[in-house]
């Protein structure tokens, strides 16, 4: 393909297990069946009607300080309004996680309404059923975003961003190379694992929030659109962006081989575009 200018390579894996709360570094992850990556968004919290309760629809997600430990599966919550509290989520006999009565417990006190949990460990939450692998995006794309805003780092902004894969070795918004239009998607591999880039990430309200606070950076969507047309390069753009409030690669898994694993350092190769339906 032209235009991937320099060197691609998997940079940096991050694995979020309960969605919307706080990410695990990896130096290797393994794909599910379900083509997630292992242990990301495996567990979701939803209320009584539901609904994902999530950075979108509640901002006191923000406040919740979260450390997973992929070992033992326990879940440590922290939180300025209550008391921190260990959690385990390894599944009982009842294939349930084992702690679910009182995580949900600990939850429903600091939101101040009933919370459940669920949990799936084939396919995850993904927001976008259609394109559930990981999210990808550039580390200069992370660096670049976070220069338009003062007071925002390289690390805030990739608490902002939330993606499962990050690309080193390559310039600002290359990962634009995987995708295309509507009617077709990106072949690409991490390292001997083979995805399809589908989408440009419709973001939505969390990365305009402060990753700790909930609070809102005032006139970030705004500035964000005028710097992403400003600095759109040649090989993105078309039919995906009814709007530029756009960064961060969707992907999907067509099937998961023998070694479904990938580790930093991976080399990253750009392959076809071929029509999004052809399986």
């Amino acid at each position: 393909m032209t235009g991937t200018d320099g060197d691609p390579y998997l940079a940096r894996v991050t694995v979020y297990p309960v969605k919307s709360l706080d990410g695990v570094e990896r130096e290797a992850a393994r794909f599910t069946t379900g083509g997630a990556l292992e242990l990301d968004r495996t567990y979701a919290l939803v209320d009584e009607e539901g609904g994902y309760v999530n950075g979108k629809r509640e901002r006191a997600v923000h406040r919740l300080r979260s450390e997973f430990d992929v070992a033992s599966c326990h879940l440590d919550l922290s939180s300025p309004d209550v008391a921190s509290e260990t959690f385990d989520l390894s599944l009982d006999d009842e294939d349930r996680p084992t702690d679910a009565d009182a995580l949900t417990e600990w939850l429903s006190t600091y939101f101040g309404y009933p919370v459940s949990l669920r949990h799936d460990r084939a396919s995850g939450f993904p927001d976008d059923t259609d394109a559930s692998g990981p999210t990808v995006v550039s580390t200069a794309t992370v660096r670049e975003v976070a220069s338009w805003f003062d007071g925002i780092d390289v690390e805030g902004m990739r608490r902002r961003l939330r993606a499962n894969l990050e690309i080193g070795g390559v310039p600002p918004f290359w990962e634009d190379h995987l995708f295309a239009d509507r009617d077709h998607v990106v072949s690409f591999s991490v390292g001997d694992v083979e995805l399809e880039g589908v989408n440009p990430c419709q973001r939505c309200v969390v990365p305009s929030r402060d990753p700790d606070t909930g609070e809102e950076t005032e006139g970030f969507r705004r500035r964000f659109v005028e710097r992403r047309e400003a600095t759109m390069p040649p090989w993105s753009g078309g039919d995906w962006f009814d709007h530029s409030f756009r960064l961060m690669v969707n992907t999907r898994v067509p099937a998961v081989g023998e070694n479904p694993t990938v580790s930093v350092g991976d080399p990253v190769v750009v392959g076809k575009t071929r029509p999004a339906d052809d399986r």
